[in-house]
């Protein structure tokens, strides 16, 4: 079988651009404290105090590949964790998102 250089060109590129997909979620920074942010639904926040609203946004693509919704979706809500440690919340309400791999999430103090 010969092997043109196209085909060359794709054996190498696809492996790189899958692993640097995949190396995206390693980027967001896990910030002391965030195990502590729950994620509620906003029927479970009435006796919590409002600490603001944050939109994060995160890579969705990596070249001309898509990255997981899962992936995405993930590293949206480490990042809204890593927002509510800093505003000294300690609930996550997941509101609208605008467009894949940004979205907007309401933070709350709900424990003592």
């Amino acid at each position: 079988m010969r092997f043109t250089k196209g085909m060359l060109l794709t054996a190498a590129i696809v492996p790189l651009v899958a692993g640097l997909s995949g190396c995206a979620s390693s980027f967001i920074e896990v910030k002391k404290g965030t195990e502590r942010v729950s994620v509620a639904d906003a029927n479970q926040i009435a006796a919590c105090q409002s600490k603001g609203k944050i939109t994060v946004s995160v890579l969705a693509k990596v070249g001309f590949i898509t990255r997981s919704a899962d992936d995405v979706e993930a590293n949206l809500l480490q990042m809204a964790r890593n927002n509510a440690v800093d505003a000294g919340a300690d609930t996550v309400v997941k509101g609208e998102s605008q467009e894949f791999g940004k979205r907007t999430f309401d933070m709350y103090k709900c424990r003592p």
